[in-house]
């Protein structure tokens, strides 16, 4: 038995319903653990970044030009949160806006060349704690990981 499920109680079922809640359990501890990790080495890096900072510098550093309407729709954030955040980071001197030739009523929004510094040092952070994360596993162990957690995504998705 898992050393999840090792206490025993004779109330509890653990049975497989038991086991898949352990499984969600389980992958909801390890990213609260990796988001906390993540979010220690952004607040105690040199450019001290929320989490939500980081996540807004890397959605323009690989779509240049996106509007804030768009990032609204990509995180699902309200749109006078994004935009105290956008205006944050103008004020910073991370992000360039320019008016869309189309429509000049949008701004097209670009990493300024310290916000683009910023956010390859945050990826940089980023691929370290990934690497952490899967130490000692094999690059066979990591494809059967990856495949199961996007079957759970899968399954999910079709709301099955």
């Amino acid at each position: 038995m898992s050393p999840i499920m090792s206490e025993s109680n004779d109330n509890v079922n653990h049975s497989g319903a038991a086991r898949q809640d352990a499984v969600l359990e389980l992958i909801h501890s390890i990213m609260h653990q990796y988001r906390s990790q993540q979010f220690q080495a952004l607040r105690d890096g040199q450019h001290e970044l929320t989490h939500m900072e980081a996540k807004v510098l890397a959605f323009f550093g690989h779509r240049p030009g996106a509007t804030q309407s768009e990032l609204a729709r990509h995180s699902g954030r309200d749109k006078a949160q994004v935009a105290r955040l956008i205006t944050a980071l103008r004020e910073r001197g991370l992000l360039h806006g320019e008016a869309d030739a189309a429509d000049r009523r949008n701004t097209r929004l670009s990493l300024t060349d310290a916000g683009r510094a910023i956010q390859q040092a945050a990826q940089a952070e980023a691929g370290k704690l990934n690497a952490q994360a899967v130490r000692g596993m094999s690059g066979e162990q990591q494809e059967v990981l990856l495949g199961l957690l996007l079957q759970v995504k899968d399954n999910l998705n079709r709301g099955e």
